[in-house]
């Protein structure tokens, strides 16, 4: 009943913002649905009924806020007046740009509903599903005019390595904020500039695709999985963008190991095989052995050993091949051959198989620089003594625990937190049997955790 409709105050506001009659609003409304190829006959008494409430159907809503775009000249989001949300994990958005804004409003503002929200386990295969050319088409047609070339987005990728290497050495907690606002306000609205040639437009959705992709994993590092995942999803959004097979098959892999490290295997192979499948012949062969270690530790989580070996084998064999660059989102991972062994050992401690997870373990370790490293080098350790553990040595697991804290005194990692609980724990146990210098052990985790509260 329309006495049961609440006014949309945030509409009314943003309307009063652009100072638009109800009249030029509707014209312009129609004006963008013509672009779109859709003919609305949208008057004056629909704004204002929508403006007492009222729900416009279909792509409306997104007419609406690109017409309030073009009047303030500043990026309007369905969210943000009320029309829709982009915070949740169980859509990809028919506007990717505008959903950079509204997540991005809700990390800079705080907002609990996104910051709390859930891992949504349905949304792991999305990305099955997309239809990358309608999306395609809404961005072409959001591009107005500016200029773009290849120095700006250098810089975009020179200042996301750079926050990248930071995580690395101080974990995901540091500057968030930061660079969510320079993916939300510089490097989004760039998007919809003129470019000189494809390669250039490519380059910096991909180069976007990275930044996205970081912002999740920073969520994740955090432990606030719905929001990386929304993340991700839109990091593959802008990937399939710049390359829909390699660097969208990337961020299919992201979305992979978010759902694996939460113990949410169901969709994960078929996810696995077909970001493989995407890439396949289309990348070089060590991208190809990270994708290919990707989909063992599906089958691996799945119970499926035998697949499992046999794309570890694969995975060996692939990343030996060293003839053709990495491409920067590949290598963002950072060494190669250090990240394939890394997720070997974890695949084959899912099969119970800690003596070679130890072999792989060790590999990883050796193969990435301690400074550099310092978030995965504590956690490669911590997962180290576990293999170790596994094979009851385990005043030697506890020397291995006892150096993985080492690394992590600073960090700002949930990840961290929750291996120095398993670590205390773990030493809890062993103190009670008398293992050496497991009481120490102990009272550093214990400590450690004091610290981060």
């Amino acid at each position: 009943m329309a006495a049961d409709r609440k006014p949309n105050s945030a509409l009314a506001d943003v309307i009063a913002e652009s100072g638009a009659t109800y009249y030029a609003l509707a014209r312009e409304i129609r004006s963008v649905a013509a672009e779109a190829g859709q003919r609305l006959s949208t008057g004056p008494s629909a704004v204002a009924y929508w403006v007492a409430g009222g729900t416009p159907s279909g792509q409306t809503p997104f007419y609406i806020a690109e017409a309030l775009t073009r009047r303030t000249k500043r990026r309007v989001t369905v969210a943000e007046i009320g029309l829709g949300s982009a915070v949740t994990g169980g859509v990809l958005e028919a506007d990717p740009l505008a959903a950079v804004a509204d997540l991005g409003r809700s990390v800079m503002q705080r907002r609990r509903d996104f910051l709390g929200a859930a891992f949504t386990a349905s949304a792991v295969g999305l990305p099955l599903a997309y239809d990358h050319e309608a999306v395609a088409a809404t961005l072409r047609a959001a591009e107005a005019g500016g200029s773009v070339g290849p120095a700006e987005v250098a810089t975009v990728r020179q200042l996301t390595e750079t926050f990248r290497s930071a995580d690395e050495r101080m974990g995901g907690g540091h500057g968030l904020t930061t660079v969510t606002a320079y993916l939300t306000d510089t490097v989004a609205p760039m998007l919809t500039a003129r470019f000189p040639s494809a390669a250039v437009r490519s380059d910096a959705f991909g180069a976007a695709a990275q930044l996205a992709c970081l912002v999740g994993w920073k969520h994740h590092d955090l432990g606030r999985e719905g929001a990386a995942q929304r993340y991700y999803l839109l990091g593959y959004q802008l990937a399939c963008e710049a390359d829909p097979n390699g660097h969208a098959a990337w961020m299919m892999r992201a979305l992979t190991h978010q759902a694996l490290d939460l113990g949410h295997p169901r969709s994960c192979p078929e996810l696995a095989e077909a970001a493989l499948h995407r890439a396949s012949g289309k990348v070089d062969r060590q991208t190809e052995a990270l994708l290919l270690v990707t989909c063992a530790r599906a089958y691996g989580a799945g119970g499926q050993r035998a697949r499992a070996a046999r794309a570890l084998l694969a995975a060996e064999d692939a990343v030996t091949d060293t003839r053709e660059p990495v491409p920067a989102y590949a290598a963002a991972s950072g060494p190669v051959a250090a990240t394939v062994a890394s997720h070997m050992g974890k695949t084959l401690t899912a099969m119970k198989d800690h003596a070679a997870a130890e072999r792989h373990y060790r590999r990883s370790l050796a193969g990435r620089a301690p400074g550099t490293y310092q978030l995965k080098h504590g956690l490669t350790l911590a997962n180290l003594g576990k293999a170790v553990a596994g094979q009851h040595r385990h005043e030697e697991a506890v020397g291995l625990w006892a150096r993985s804290l080492d690394f992590m005194g600073g960090v700002v990692s949930d990840r961290n937190r929750q291996a120095v609980r398993e670590i205390q724990a773990a030493a809890a146990r062993y103190r009670k049997r008398g293992v050496t210098r497991a009481a120490n052990l102990n009272q550093r985790a214990t400590e450690l955790l004091s610290n981060h509260t």
